[in-house]
């Protein structure tokens, strides 16, 4: 993976969160300010970067950063819509969202038809299995014939395509779920064998549930947020911002903050 400054990798999840209110959006409209106001969009359950706590508000890293960055430029940040992952592009596209924050990998076939900020965090693919299994992979090939998980739209859901593809697992062995908090918890119910997930968030769910990582597969991923194709001046203002947050510091409170606080 490469390097990329001020980013360290997660130990377990902490820190504060932000209400969540899920109200219809208006994008860009002006407040009557000299601000416009861009309504965010993530897909809660992939924490620490996005997830509803106990008290029932949305926090995570992608939530604290997002709203960092936005305070450094000349848009003010609206109400967060929480949809499943595989909606977010759709939303963009239909401009009922103005921006995604979601942990999202910046690849060829998604930036045909969004844009992206500069990225800001690196990961590859984690291969869960449960910890009170016997079942410790140390290899793609290991998987065979075994059932296997992800959520769907995500890199994970792509490497499990690819096991069907290379004939490593059956077609009806991969199970796919709106979030990787349903999948982690159909793998420790036993009803799939290991479950395929970017390396930060393996983190977290090997701190607080039965399973352990048995491998990685390297992929090089970098996140970014998502904005429709086109939105030169919010990408340039994301952009900058998010350059603000990383040399100010900011970047690497909320990096130890959301990943090595232990709580």
């Amino acid at each position: 993976m490469s390097n990329m400054d001020r980013r360290t990798y997660l130990k377990s999840v902490g820190g504060t969160g932000v209400a969540l209110t899920l109200a219809g959006c208006t994008s860009l409209t002006g407040d009557g300010g000299n601000a416009d106001t861009i309504t965010p969009g993530t897909a809660s359950g992939f924490p620490p970067f996005e997830f509803v706590n106990d008290s029932g508000d949305l926090v995570g890293f992608d939530i604290d950063l997002l709203t960092e960055v936005v305070d450094r430029t000349d848009y003010e940040l609206g109400e967060w819509e929480d949809l499943e992952f595989g909606q977010l592009i759709t939303s963009l596209d239909n401009g009922n969202i103005d921006v995604i924050a979601a942990a999202m990998t910046i690849n060829d076939e998604r930036d045909q038809t969004i844009d992206f900020s500069d990225p800001y965090y690196d990961a590859n693919q984690a291969v869960l299995v449960r910890e009170d299994a016997d079942f410790r992979p140390g290899s793609r090939d290991d998987l065979g014939d075994r059932p296997v998980g992800a959520q769907t739209g995500t890199t994970g859901e792509d490497e499990v395509d690819a096991l069907v593809e290379d004939g490593i697992i059956a077609g009806g062995q991969k199970s796919t779920y709106g979030n990787y908090v349903l999948a982690v918890q159909d793998l420790v119910n036993g009803n799939v064998d290991a479950v395929i997930v970017d390396t930060p968030v393996a983190e977290t769910f090997v701190s607080n549930r039965a399973v352990v990582t048995a491998f990685t597969i390297e992929t090089g991923e970098q996140y970014g947020f998502g904005v429709p194709e086109g939105g030169e001046e919010l990408q340039t203002a994301l952009n900058d911002g998010l350059a603000e947050v990383q040399d100010d510091g900011t970047f690497q409170d909320l990096t130890e903050e959301w990943f090595a606080s232990g709580e």
